[in-house]
């Protein structure tokens, strides 16, 4: 079976290669065991020569090739060219699945059916993106079921990380026609138990580790916010962005108000905070828009969540050498993290995020790429 996977991967590699002249990654790179499990990689590729590269060790996007406006093509997320730099470097959360929780927990604390439960905590005594081990740290069972579409699976047992319940997950991913990469999330439990599934690659439309990010103008669907304390857990307020320096209903660019005397950003260190989207008619919201007026790469985000966590890539510090011996410096990359809001089981105002035996979870987020 893996003969055949790799005999697709190889297949699209050479495609991509000969038709746009971008170089992917080496599969075989990637061809390591961790935890008793093999780690591959594997190549999806659509009609336009985007190409995006899926390692089944913490569900990642390793790389993501898309056009400028000239047609010149860019990897334009952040990653490492092998599984020992997610293992060893800082960037542990680069292109991630993450879950069970995505997004903070605060004290590690929840209660759930009158029962408290304790979770792993792993950031400033808090419970960050599922644990210290969370699903951007195991190996997945993948199937490639097609030249365009790679299903994960995985299976979280009872009190991994503090959790209730057995939590059988399915992720897949799709790199439409439509320029789209599409990311599906179901799970099912055999207990209650929280669930806040996401998705974690850090952006750069100029292209991974091609200088600072503070040019790219955002536009985010969102009239209000959810203000964090100093340990980043949302207060319990949903704050208004009109007048502030986190209102980004018209396109403003990152850089323009990011180092403003408003005391959010300060206890971000920029922008690190959950959003409550605009809720429309349909069940798919468009959620932002980013555009690098360079390169004239447009990413467009939609989703079914109720929230999104926009990062500016406030903690990265230039210390590891990632994808081309390229380091990745302060504000270098954007993460947009569809999801319910952090926090949530300690805060009946917000929407539940309480998975219960016999419902199954169902979370999408679509990313949409063109130029102008």
């Amino acid at each position: 079976m893996k003969l055949c996977l790799f005999g697709i991967v190889l297949f699209c590699t050479l495609s991509c290669v000969t038709h746009v002249g971008y170089k992917v990654l080496d599969d075989k790179s990637f061809d390591v065991v961790v935890d008793g499990k093999m780690v591959m990689l594997f190549t999806l590729k659509n009609k336009n020569d985007l190409c995006v590269q899926i390692t089944n060790f913490g569900g990642r996007v390793v790389a993501l090739w898309v056009p400028d406006r000239d047609g010149h093509f860019d990897d334009i997320v952040l990653g490492y060219p092998t599984p020992e730099g997610y293992l060893k470097g800082s960037g542990s959360y680069f292109g991630a699945t993450i879950g069970r929780y995505g997004n903070r927990i605060a004290r590690g604390q929840f209660i759930l059916n009158d029962r408290e439960y304790t979770l792993a905590t792993n950031n400033n005594g808090n419970h960050l993106h599922g644990g210290i081990k969370g699903f951007n740290n195991v190996v997945w069972e993948a199937t490639q079921v097609d030249g365009q579409t790679l299903e994960l699976t995985y299976m979280s047992r009872d009190m991994e990380e503090g959790y209730p319940g057995n939590l059988q997950t399915t992720v897949v991913y799709q790199l439409t026609n439509n320029d789209e990469l599409k990311i599906e999330y179901r799970a099912t439990t055999d207990a209650p138990t929280p669930v806040n599934l996401t998705h974690h690659s850090f952006f750069n439309l100029h292209g991974a580790g091609n200088g600072a990010i503070k040019d790219h103008l955002v536009e985010i669907n969102a009239d209000n916010f959810t203000p964090v304390d100093s340990g980043l857990i949302p207060t319990g307020e949903m704050a208004q962005v009109e007048g502030t320096p986190m209102d980004f209903r018209q396109p403003t660019t990152i850089g323009s108000r990011i180092d403003s005397d408003f005391d959010q950003l300060k206890l971000g260190g920029g922008y690190d905070h959950n959003y409550v989207l605009n809720q429309g008619s349909d069940e798919m919201n468009f959620a932002a828009r980013v555009l690098d007026p360079e390169s004239g790469r447009v990413l467009e985000v939609f989703t079914n969540e109720p929230g999104m966590q926009f990062y500016t890539g406030n903690f990265l510090n230039g210390m590891d050498i990632g994808k081309n011996d390229k380091t990745y410096e302060y504000r270098s990359a954007f993460c947009m993290e569809t999801q319910h809001f952090p926090d949530s089981p300690n805060h009946e105002s917000f929407p539940s995020t309480i998975l219960n035996p016999g419902q199954e979870y169902y979370s999408v987020c679509v990313y949409k790429f063109s130029v102008q």
